[in-house]
């Protein structure tokens, strides 16, 4: 029997899996894309990616990964380049992939482009659900009608969509009339032991997008002057003045550090040295920082609790304004029995529901079933 073949499609993935490049801009589906790559390599799969053109080699190969690129981020002209070099290129990657199955996340009209080559080419179709707003028509993250459009289409032409939880699953059915199963994210295991001096209280990772609120941090560390907070995460692009305020802010508050973008394989590093994780954001999906933070015995303090799974398992807290933001960080910063306990469960259920080949063998059973 030949080798299965799977081509993880993901624009963004190469500053994750090139550490060259990891000052560029990525986010979280595209950790969990590279994580989950390398899982299908570790089990036997032949794996392939399609990614943007920084300059590298087409076919270039890395750990094991032959990697496909398409087009330069601002190549071509407006208007025109949606169909070429973008559309064009990405087919001709994903043909060059030749790949059994294909898996995209994320909502948009990269959906519809590899559900379309996948049905023409009698090929297996993943579609990784990203964010709630993915479920819901009108709410998704794009920008033109035209890319939603398309997203839609594609959604509708899957083998498989895994939703993040249940409430992902729900909301699909509820708006789409579509099935949906629940898969757990895959969780990069540490490379250093978590015993380290925490010199960081309060740490916020994220990219900076309106509705992850960062503008809500500075107020946040005038209420907790006694404490340490660091906020790592770059701008999204359109978001620039966004960034560039909560920098100004940050300049005359003494316990806030605004450090900009940082490359993923040395993000963690920060995780390590931090004592509690916080989110601000209005609603996510399921927070690929999450993970970061408990399975480095770090617990989270979040407006959004995806499943009420903070809640339910004890990995944090989950308060309803800034105010009660700031008690809960109080009250855990204060008292380190709670707060050890809280970080030796989250690692405890992180590495036995989490773990990257668990996460990949589990899209396989459902592939054959």
């Amino acid at each position: 029997m030949s080798q299965k073949k799977i081509c993880f499609v993901g624009l963004d993935n190469y500053p994750v899996l090139n550490p060259d490049k990891g000052d560029e801009l990525f986010g979280g589906e595209s950790v969990q894309q590279t994580l989950l790559a390398k899982a299908f390599r570790d089990i036997g799969y032949d794996v392939s990616m399609v990614v943007k053109d920084h300059g590298q080699p087409q076919g270039e190969v890395i750990e094991g990964i032959k990697v496909w690129k398409t087009f330069k981020e601002h190549e071509g002209v407006p208007v025109f380049r949606f169909v070429y070099p973008r559309m064009t290129s990405v087919v001709a990657a994903l043909k060059k992939a030749d790949a059994d199955i294909y898996y995209q996340s994320c909502a948009g009209s990269l959906t519809g482009i590899v559900a379309n080559y996948c049905i023409r080419n009698n090929k297996k179709f993943i579609f990784r659900l990203a964010h709630d707003s993915d479920c819901i028509p009108g709410e998704q993250l794009i920008n033109l009608w035209r890319d939603k459009k398309i997203y839609e289409y594609g959604l509708r032409r899957t083998t498989l969509i895994a939703a993040q939880g249940v409430k992902q699953v729900e909301l699909l059915k509820q708006h789409y009339l579509l099935e949906s199963i629940p898969v757990n994210m895959a969780v990069q295991l540490p490379e250093k032991k978590s015993d380290v001096d925490k010199t960081i209280d309060i740490l916020w990772v994220n990219n900076y997008r309106d509705f992850k609120r960062p503008e809500l941090v500075p107020d946040l560390a005038k209420l907790l002057p006694q404490f340490k907070i660091t906020m790592i995460g770059g701008p999204v692009p359109g978001n620039e003045a966004l960034f560039d305020e909560v920098k100004k802010q940050s300049n005359a508050i003494d316990n806030l550090t605004v450090t900009g973008a940082i490359p993923y394989h040395t993000v963690n590093d920060f995780f390590i040295k931090s004592k509690i994780f916080i989110n601000t954001s209005d609603w996510e999906g399921f927070p690929n920082s999450f993970l970061q933070a408990w399975i480095r015995g770090v617990p989270i303090v979040s407006f959004f609790d995806p499943d009420n799974l903070i809640a339910k398992r004890q990995l944090g807290a989950v308060p309803k304004n800034l105010a009660a933001m700031a008690d809960d960080l109080k009250r855990l910063l204060t008292d380190d029995v709670t707060r050890q306990a809280m970080a030796m469960s989250a690692q405890e259920y992180v590495l036995e529901n989490y773990a990257p080949i668990n996460v990949a063998r589990h899209y396989e059973t459902l592939l054959m079933s």
